[in-house]
């Protein structure tokens, strides 16, 4: 057959214990023009299956039995040096992060090129004209084979890295997480680039993802792994309607969504088993309240339930009613706090960053990272705040918070004045508002134990509290969190990005703020402890009234926790309103285009529209890109304004009262 044939492959890590096998089993098939999708959390063996099927396993991980078959070719029989003119070339993969990826100081050209010439002997001229042709055919300017990496966008970088890997024409590629953390617009241009590569060339696609709704816009299979097996297999439409493993079940009811709003959404307790965990039984029975005793004494066999629908589990064959939920417990939330007057407000707030030439660094112009914005926010409310990447949400929060010094504006907590605060009085303000930040791994001093990480604050800000006291609350808090006071003693390098997660919001709780700036807090974290996170969140929210501003570009999570919605671009604020009236008619085209680009949707979206890049100083910003603009929004600055009762919107074609 054409394509990929995965037979009973086994990753073995030796160890002075004994073999660990973080890939056990795996078998898969992707044919050509097929999308096949492996679905799971981190740490089921995704990633090392990949990296196994291209011959790239780390440092002490080999490949202990198993066949991989690219049409005739035995993957796992080659030399290395024969291997090396099927990478990148018959057979090639997208990694998740493009910057670790690509060359620092090699220009885009030059790294299509090295691909061109080592896979099809192309030089020159013919080269030349091949690395535009492929730049074009992920929507690059032929022009952008001079840049660097450094000098290109997320969405960018990956698309010069898709380039670079259809440089040697693949007949299966191979795309590990190729949109986690990027905006919805840029996720749905790089999957519907995907998709359209996939057809016209033939190729084979295995997608690794743990973002069920992109499964849904793009798999035609779908695979979900746990703990280094398959344990659940079927076509697209049968496993998302009849899907029968509780893992799989417990994977789809997770997701937040505006029709959930008020529910306590429904999670998975505890975590994939460790390496080191030795398996007698079902590798999942651990945490399946449906698990009966041979679950946990024998291996499941796989069950056939469907044409083609495959389940590794002893209880597939009983009927589906006669099953408990394999998620914990759901319900409504009611909140001990109502939403109140005014905590934060933030009038005419700007940020620019000056623009320098020359040897003597004059002032050419500015950047208006933040330009003008006015925001209101009550105790006990969540308003989120959305937009692409680099559209300043980020430093708004840090200009709020003072982090970044304003340009101009107001800033007001609790009525009182932020902006002229200095040194002492700044610094106590400051315990009434703390951020939350999207990477907590990097948050965190890594030389620190979590007990320092959060005695920190207490020393600067609670000079009151002593040594017994301050223990006592770092133990309260990290209760609160949903750990154990034992993880006070241990370094963050030893939690998953779930718990550190919870220590960073523990650390910003420390010194008993009223506002948390919420910044991506749960991106790029499996569906099942970002369900954990969010009701982390609202509960503290509805028990003490905590304020969020929640900068975000998951709509599903907006749509379930926040109260209100203010839309970003180009430092302005384009619209404003209620969540429910914003999800049900968008006006504004830029909040038209983020809800059609979100996953889930069907990439229904159309090709996004970016012009030349350049935004002139009058007019609408949003005009270069809008495929309505007439001649006044080329000319003429649309003011935010009211539109009904409930909605602001700055667009000239949109009317108002």
């Amino acid at each position: 057959m054409t394509g990929l044939r995965l037979k009973d492959l086994r990753v073995v890590i030796d160890g002075r214990d004994g073999p660990q096998v973080p890939v056990d089993g795996v078998s898969l098939e992707v044919g050509a023009r097929e999308c096949v999708t492996l679905l799971g959390e981190s740490g089921c063996g995704k990633s090392l299956t990949a990296l196994a099927l291209m011959r790239l396993l780390p440092e002490g991980l080999r490949i202990a039995s198993g066949e991989a078959w690219l049409a005739d070719t035995n993957l796992f029989a080659l030399p290395e040096k024969a291997m090396r003119s099927i990478r990148g070339g018959r057979m090639a993969m997208i990694f998740q992060e493009p910057m670790v990826s690509l060359n620092p100081v090699m220009s885009i050209g030059e790294q299509i090129v090295e691909s061109l010439h080592v896979h099809r002997g192309l030089r020159g001229g013919r080269a030349g004209d091949e690395v535009g042709r492929l730049l074009l055919a992920v929507g690059l300017e032929p022009a952008m084979a001079a840049s660097y990496p450094f000098q290109l966008s997320g969405g960018q970088r990956q698309r010069a890295l898709i380039a670079t890997m259809l440089a040697g024409e693949p007949e299966v590629l191979v795309a590990d997480e190729p949109t986690t953390a990027l905006d919805v617009t840029v996720q749905a241009q790089i999957l519907r680039l995907l998709r359209r590569l996939q057809h016209e060339r033939g190729m084979g696609l295995l997608l690794i993802t743990h973002d069920i709704d992109v499964a849904r816009d793009m798999a035609d299979r779908v695979m979900v792994m746990y703990a280094g097996q398959m344990v659940e297999w079927a076509e697209r439409e049968r496993l998302f309607e009849r899907a029968r493993h509780p893992y799989t079940r417990t994977l789809l009811r997770v997701l937040p969504s505006a029709r959930r709003r008020g529910e306590i959404l429904e999670h998975l307790a505890g975590n994939v088993p460790s390496l080191g965990t030795g398996h007698t039984g079902c590798r999942f029975a651990e945490r399946c309240p449906d698990a009966v005793d041979r679950c946990r004494a024998e291996a499941p066999p796989v069950h056939a339930v469907g044409d083609g629908h495959w389940v590794r589990c002893h209880l597939a064959l009983e009927p589906q009613s006669a099953r408990r939920d394999t998620v914990s417990a759901g319900g409504r939330l009611e909140p001990a706090l109502r939403i109140g007057a005014p905590l934060l407000e933030v009038n005419d707030l700007a940020v620019h960053f000056p623009i320098r030439r020359g040897v003597f660094k004059r002032t050419l112009g500015w950047v208006k990272a933040v330009d003008g914005v006015c925001l209101h926010l009550a105790q006990a409310e969540t308003l989120a705040l959305v937009g692409e990447s680099g559209c300043g949400k980020s430093t708004l929060a840090k200009a709020i918070l003072r982090l970044l010094e304003p340009s101009r504006g107001s800033v007001r907590l609790d009525g009182q004045e932020i902006t002229t605060l200095r040194g002492e009085a700044l610094r106590k303000r400051r315990s009434q508002m703390q951020i939350i930040f999207q990477d907590p791994y990097s948050s965190l001093n890594p030389r620190m134990r979590v007990g320092e990480i959060l005695e920190e604050g207490l020393l600067s800000l609670r000079p009151d509290l002593d040594r017994t006291a301050r223990v006592s609350r770092v133990g309260a808090l990290l209760e609160r969190v949903g750990l154990e006071r034992g993880a006070a003693r241990r370094y963050p390098h030893a939690f998953s990005g779930g718990q550190r997660q919870r220590i960073a919001i523990a650390r910003a709780l420390a010194v008993g703020p009223r506002l948390l700036l919420c910044d991506e807090p749960t991106s790029a974290l499996d569906v099942s402890v970002q369900a954990q996170i969010i009701n982390m969140l609202k509960a503290l929210q509805d028990q003490e009234g905590l304020a969020y501003l929640f900068i975000t570009h998951n709509l599903p999570v907006v749509g379930y926790l926040a109260h209100r919605i203010m839309v970003m671009y180009r430092g302005r604020i384009v619209e404003e309103g209620t969540t429910e009236a914003l999800f049900a008619s968008p006006l504004h085209p830029y909040t038209r285009l983020l809800l059609d680009s979100a996953p889930g949707h069907g990439l229904r979206a159309e090709a996004i529209t970016r012009g030349d890049g350049r935004v002139a100083e009058t007019g609408c910003p949003y005009a270069h890109r809008c495929p309505m603009t007439e001649a006044r929004c080329r000319s003429e600055r649309p003011i935010l304004r009211a539109v009904g009762a409930d909605r602001l919107v700055a667009c000239h074609l949109v009317g108002g009262d």
